[in-house]
């Protein structure tokens, strides 16, 4: 922890540190559960939205344009953090945040609604990143992985209660609420920020890549909007995802020529020349790929086939994400103690393929308890690798880059996300279609001709052959996406085996070895004055 670096001459200092740290991590928390919940809450809010503000052929831009706003900010806040302060650029992201949720609470139009979401988006960009290179700033490796372990737990609770939560807030306080309970727990973050951390103040000389940010953010947005409009909005194959694809292509290969000229560029390409680096990314984007498809896929097969309640979604997830925020606490736990960590990305991504082939033959007869089974060993891959992927990349970089580093690795599994839903959701909706049309005839392409997926009441109306027709159609699909996401995890597999096993910096006890390996030159000096 922070208090191994400082001065060990005054006791009372060395008494006050770990709650000073106990409370900035308590503020980081809270400020990465808003990160997570917001989407989730909105999303069980959306019906309500629609009804009151109307705009349905709008409805998308909701989540879209927080998505994209997200995705543009990542590393741009990365980046402001290593150049002018962690601390200031990670608390107005907070302000920025907050003030969008406000507007949102109070927007009168659905054009209104999508406008402050963005606002609230670019906010969003820095709170995960922020939370986690402050705690690359406060706390060693060797000591971070139990940290970080948190931050897991805290986003599978996220996932779990954001559903139930969204409903309560909806069917009690109204849908405004559901933006408005941001405010009071961004503030008592935001104040606890402002109080107990003390980061030392930087201001470069150098001017901000707006150049490479505007490149950078172009290049984002296209890959998100095709993955998003495509195979639902577009065809894959229209002129308009075409023309996105060359769009984005052009500006990626524009941004990376623009890196290597840039005084001081937005993602600084040296840091991939770490092996454990450019691994680790690899690593998070296919954990985004498959984490995100299979929290997609999961609740409307249970819905679908099994006859759960829709009302308690959230619930349907909980033996994936129980077992992963248990992993993941133990994976931090070991990293912490004995500072060794491959074995957690090889052990994980053996997991996943496991989990995912298993989720990949369920079908109409697969119990609930089955399928739990199933999902707890995917749980337990994900948890290998969740915050193992964070910890090792900030280890594989100098302290000066701690800010890109964490933006990088959390824009590859952001971007994996997407990719995950478009490509498993296309293939779901593709053999859907292809099932209820051998099954139920004309009726059944007529039934899927809007969506792949049906709500509850929808398949309620159904005639019953055409219900069991769907029901089979949905275990298909399943069988397609999951079994996708057991090939491509097979990569991660591969990336996992290459990783080097590099000792973490600072670690108690093993301090002056990791000195002598030639790493305590990468420990903050300011950790000593940190809190």
């Amino acid at each position: 922890m922070a208090d191994s670096a400082a001065p060990a001459a005054d006791g009372d200092k060395s008494e006050k540190q770990p709650r000073s740290i106990r409370v900035v991590l308590l503020a980081l928390m809270i400020t990465m559960m808003l990160a997570m919940l917001d989407n989730m809450i909105v999303g069980t809010a959306m019906p309500t939205i629609v009804g009151e503000l109307g705009g349905l052929e709008h409805l998308s831009w909701v989540v879209t344009a927080y998505t994209l706003a997200t995705a543009a900010a990542t590393p741009l806040w990365g980046k402001l953090g290593d150049m002018y302060g962690r601390k200031g650029s990670f608390m107005t992201s907070i302000v920025i945040f907050l003030a969008g949720s406000a507007l949102s609470g109070m927007a009168q139009n659905m054009g209104q609604l999508i406008g402050f979401r963005a606002v609230q988006g670019l906010g969003a960009g820095g709170l995960m990143v922020g939370v986690m290179a402050i705690i690359g700033d406060l706390i060693p490796p060797r000591e971070r992985g139990k940290y970080q372990g948190m931050m897991a737990g805290v986003m599978a609770l996220a996932m779990i209660g954001g559903p139930l939560v969204g409903g309560t807030i909806t069917d009690n306080w109204g849908w405004r609420w559901a933006f408005y309970i941001n405010l009071p727990l961004g503030v008592v973050a935001l104040g606890a920020i402002s109080v107990v951390l003390h980061l030392p103040k930087k201001r470069s000389q150098a001017r901000v890549d707006y150049l490479g940010a505007a490149l950078l953010t172009v290049g984002i947005t296209s890959i998100v909007l095709v993955t998003t409009w495509g195979g639902s909005q577009y065809a894959w194959t229209s002129a308009r995802i075409m023309e996105l694809i060359g769009i984005g292509v052009a500006a990626l290969v524009g941004f990376l020529f623009w890196q290597t000229k840039a005084a001081e560029p937005v993602v600084p390409l040296h840091i991939f020349r770490s092996r454990n680096f450019s691994l680790m990314s690899a690593i998070g984007f296919i954990t985004g790929f498959v984490m995100f498809g299979a929290t997609l896929f999961l609740p409307l097969y249970q819905q679908s086939v099994q006859g759960a309640s829709a009302t308690n979604s959230g619930l349907l997830l909980l033996p994936m994400l129980g077992a992963m925020l248990v992993v993941s606490m133990i994976a931090g736990r070991v990293t912490t103690n004995s500072g060794r960590y491959k074995v957690f990305p090889v052990v994980g991504s053996v997991l996943m393929i496991a989990g995912l082939f298993l989720l990949s033959q369920m079908d109409t007869g697969t119990s609930r308890f089955t399928s739990g089974l199933y999902m707890a060993v995917l749980g337990a891959g994900m948890g290998c690798l969740m915050q193992v992927t964070m910890l090792v990349a900030q280890n594989s970089v100098e302290m000066r880059d701690m800010g890109v580093a964490s933006s990088t690795t959390t824009l590859a599994r952001t971007l994996g996300s997407s990719f995950g839903v478009a490509i498993m959701g296309a293939l779901f909706n593709n053999r859907v279609q292809h099932v209820m049309a051998e099954r139920a005839g004309a009726l059944g392409s007529k039934i899927t001709e809007q969506s792949a997926q049906l709500d509850a009441k929808s398949l309620q109306k159904l005639p019953a052959a055409a219900r069991e027709a769907y029901q089979h159609a949905v275990s298909a699909g399943t069988h397609s996406a999951f079994l996708l996401g057991a090939v491509v995890a097979v990569l991660a597999l591969a990336a996992a085996v290459f990783v080097k096993e590099v000792p973490l910096r600072g670690a108690g006890p093993d301090k002056q070895a990791g000195a002598a390996a030639g790493d305590a030159a990468d420990v903050p000096p300011a950790v000593a004055e940190a809190v």
